[in-house]
């Protein structure tokens, strides 16, 4: 059997294109072109049915490293907590009030873009310092 080498993450939301522009900056990822004889994604939703616009956004890493993300409309809201979630590694290799800070600092920046923050979780026995947040739309993601 062939080992899988790629995966997708996929985000039910409400808006997909504003969680997953989102999820652009906090990660640097972009979205792909507008299909063939479109000039902008605007005008490729415009060509759709009224109840296909805006059902769906992606996005990649520009190097093509990172997984893709998809985002899909769900007609139901968030009712509980995440059962899978993101953890954004910028305290990688870091330990105590340095790894701390830079938590710290990276949640500043995504406050400003709309994300929430949760908890602060400070380093254990086990586990070293992380930040729990919330994304546009309330789905927990970790800054470790």
């Amino acid at each position: 059997m062939a080992a899988i080498k790629k995966v997708q993450v996929t985000f039910d939301c409400a808006e997909p294109e504003r969680v997953g522009r989102f999820w652009c900056e906090v990660l640097g990822y972009v979205p792909p072109s507008p299909p063939e004889g479109f000039a902008t994604w605007d005008e490729y939703n415009a060509s759709l049915p009224p109840e296909e616009r805006g059902a769906s956004f992606s996005c990649s890493d520009p190097t093509g490293v990172g997984s893709r993300l998809y985002f899909q409309r769900v007609p139901e809201g968030k009712v509980v907590k995440n059962r899978v979630h993101l953890d954004v590694r910028v305290g990688t290799g870091l330990v105590g009030d340095e790894r701390v800070a830079a938590l710290e600092a990276e949640c500043a920046r995504l406050v400003a873009l709309g994300a929430t923050r949760f908890q602060l979780l400070l380093a254990d026995e086990n586990n070293e310092s992380c930040l729990v947040m919330q994304d546009v739309e309330g789905n927990e993601f970790c800054l470790d």
